[in-house]
């Protein structure tokens, strides 16, 4: 997923990459905020989750809420108005950038970065922002170099992080493949100070976040006095602690700012309101290039319904905001604990949005089924073409291995309906017109997946 955090980092639990369930859209009754809250609760009470959490519809704030403690050690809590670091949530603000100083003829997306950085390398040559912004520019990722967590808490220039990557090959022809890649948005972001011959926090103050009225976002710096700031957490063996430190000069554009909730709700009423960029700019920041990405925002489509969204991770911080244009919904989720749970309620808090039912794991009941029904679902599903799934019966259970990954147990809940304990995912089994097992479908963060039988 999108994340500012080195990839070696994350979590891998099975796969989450692709788009976010839809469900039949309806009037959002107070029993389903109700449930919203719910669902949230449930995490935060489990420490899973600790942050704020934002749902709105049209304009009207169905859910606004804090979990958990913006301080442990003060006993503070979190709400509204509790600044977090945004992670990767940070890109879409650069693409937008970029975007407003093309239309403002400062900046041409498919003329070479050379234009604006001299000093690059020859075999940046072929690369254009364009490239950089939709992540199929090719240039290694610096987050997942061996040396990042040693060099991540010494300050650096522009010219000093840049020169971090700037030696390394292309990792593919510039436009060939999709890879995401947090170097492309520090080239950006020195991209966007050449063009408009300001710093990048003083552009996107100046530009984005003062005509909104977003007056509690800002470039993060760990030496300014910031009232309401959250701190960041991690879990460990012990119990949560204080994240590790990064500074803030390694992020730049590709994730170093800060906001709250109230904040981004501005934001995504601003940005879908036609008020920061015209609509040819627009539609150019939300067609997805490759792999369902776009320029700064990943753009998914299930049953007619589009969602725009992005996730974030920072060392003590996940984050994730969806706006889906079709009903003006936006869902925003800011959380000062490193997990996956603001990937999970996000994508849960747009299924209930829409009309859509979300269980928890603490609600699913076991069945059983017979050694010759777990028997037929043996076999390979290709998720992806290099991805698969291999269920098997091992001592008479139901196991299931993603490539390169550990094998997790599937527990029954009907016929054909399976759920992991081991990690917050589920398994649906298709079948023929003959009522032979032909496929899944693996559900995990919100999302679906489907895989054929090979």
């Amino acid at each position: 997923m999108p994340q500012f955090l080195p990839a070696r980092r994350r979590s891998a639990v099975l796969l989450i990459a692709f788009s976010a369930l839809a469900c039949a859209v309806g009037p959002v009754a107070a029993q389903d905020v109700a449930r919203m809250d719910q669902v949230v609760r449930a995490s935060s009470e489990a420490d899973a989750f600790s942050g704020a959490v934002l749902v709105a519809r049209d304009g009207r704030i169905l859910l606004d809420q804090g979990y958990g403690l913006a301080n442990r050690e003060w006993n503070i809590p979190n709400d509204g108005d509790t600044r977090f670091r945004l992670g990767s949530l940070t890109k879409q603000f650069t693409a937008v950038a970029v975007m407003l100083l093309n239309q403002q003829g400062k900046l041409d997306l498919d003329a070479p970065i050379k234009t604006w950085l001299p000093d690059a390398p020859a075999a940046w040559d072929a690369i254009t922002p364009r490239h950089l912004l939709s992540h199929t520019a090719g240039i290694p990722n610096f987050t997942a170099f061996d040396d990042y967590e040693a060099l991540k808490t010494r300050p650096a220039t522009t010219a000093e992080l840049i020169a971090r990557f700037s030696d390394r090959p292309l990792d593919f022809a510039p436009g060939s493949r999709f890879a995401y890649s947090n170097s492309g948005y520090v080239l950006l972001s020195a991209i966007i100070e050449a063009a408009s011959g300001q710093t990048y926090a003083d552009f996107v103050t100046a530009n984005l976040f003062a005509p909104l009225g977003m007056s509690d976002s800002g470039y993060d710096r760990h030496d300014a006095i910031l009232p309401r700031r959250a701190s960041g957490y991690t879990p460990s063996d012990d119990g949560v602690i204080n994240a590790d430190y990064v500074d803030m000069s390694i992020p730049m554009g590709a994730g170093a700012l800060y906001s709250t909730t109230h904040d981004l709700l501005k934001w995504e009423q601003g940005l879908f309101g036609g008020r920061v960029l015209n609509p040819q700019s627009m539609t150019a920041l939300t067609t997805p290039v490759r792999s369902g990405y776009a320029m700064g925002l990943l753009v998914t489509q299930a049953d007619g319904k589009k969602l725009v969204w992005h996730n974030g991770a920072i060392e003590g911080f996940n984050t994730y905001m969806a706006y889906d244009p079709g009903d003006r919904t936006a869902v925003i989720v800011l959380g000062n604990l490193n997990g996956e749970a603001p990937d999970k309620l996000g994508a849960a808090l747009v299924t209930l949005a829409r009309g859509g039912t979300v269980t928890l794991p603490s609600e699913r009941r076991a069945v059983a089924l017979s050694p010759d029904v777990l028997k037929g679902y043996e076999g390979v599903y290709n998720l992806a073409p290099t991805f698969a799934l291999t269920i098997s019966v091992v001592d008479g259970k139901l196991m299931a291995q993603a490539t390169g990954q550990p094998a997790f147990e599937l527990t029954a809940e009907a016929e054909d309906a399976f759920y992991l304990t081991a990690v917050d995912a589920q398994i649906t089994f298709t079948r023929d017109a003959a009522s032979a097992v032909d496929g899944l479908v693996l559900h995990q963060g919100g999302r679906d997946m489907p895989a054929k039988r090979q």
